[in-house]
């Protein structure tokens, strides 16, 4: 199962090519957006870029959320997770400014899940974040990270001195609403226990791949109704 992220990212870069995922209907009801729904930062994970959520955002504007709520946002995945929290931290105050705003609501893929942790744990984020969501999130590390080494995937490691950091006291502190989902068939986050968080509502995928997280018709119905709830 073990296997470095970077030829794991590979791999996943050609199967969302190959991959075809048509939008769902537009949505009705709780489930459309609505004058209290938040914008939405998309934080992709290692290797990857913004466009990894073509898929979900695409989705999401067709059932009713402005492009303008949508930041399908890149940054250099190579960096601490601690250096990108810092950054989101700008993104965020950007996004609430451009749309009016007074919260967000975080999707994050594997990586992604940790510096946006952070930022909710050590830079104020809960005030500012009503939900977050973890799909695949490396959250007690990955033994998958054991084989590459930029700075951002060492932090990754089981018991890497930034998650000791990360889960020491409350792993879900704050008033802002976690949720993790995980597969039993992701071959990158290693063991699969890692994704859950006390506190957090933890779902169990059906058998799909790392990279599946990202376009899988009833993950996205999911998260989308998780945090329009």
């Amino acid at each position: 199962m073990n296997r470095s992220l970077v030829s794991a990212a590979a791999a996943t870069a050609g199967a969302l090519l190959a991959l075809q995922t048509p939008g769902p209907a537009h949505a009705s009801g709780a489930a459309a957006f609505r004058a209290t729904s938040h914008p939405i930062l998309f934080v992709h994970g290692y290797s990857g870029d913004g466009s990894n959520w073509n898929t979900m955002a695409d989705r999401f504007m067709a059932d009713g959320w402005p492009a303008s709520h949508l930041s399908r946002w890149s940054y250099d995945w190579r960096q601490s997770n601690a250096t990108t929290a810092q950054q989101l931290s700008a993104e965020i105050d950007r996004l609430l400014a451009a749309t009016g705003a007074t919260r967000v609501d975080i999707v994050s893929h594997s990586m992604g899940g940790l510096s946006s942790r952070h930022y909710l744990k050590n830079l104020g984020g809960t005030s500012k974040v009503d939900a977050w969501v973890s799909l695949g999130g490396p959250n007690h590390g990955t033994d998958s990270a054991n084989s590459c080494f930029d700075t951002s995937c060492t932090e990754m490691r089981i018991g890497s001195r930034f998650l000791t950091a990360l889960n020491s006291g409350d792993e879900t502190p704050g008033s802002s609403r976690y949720a993790t989902w995980w597969s039993p068939c992701d071959a990158v986050i290693n063991p699969d226990s890692s994704v859950s968080l006390s506190g957090a509502v933890n779902t169990r995928t059906a058998c799909l791949g790392h990279s599946a997280l990202l376009t899988d018709a009833t993950v996205y119905a999911q998260t989308r109704d998780r945090i329009n709830s």
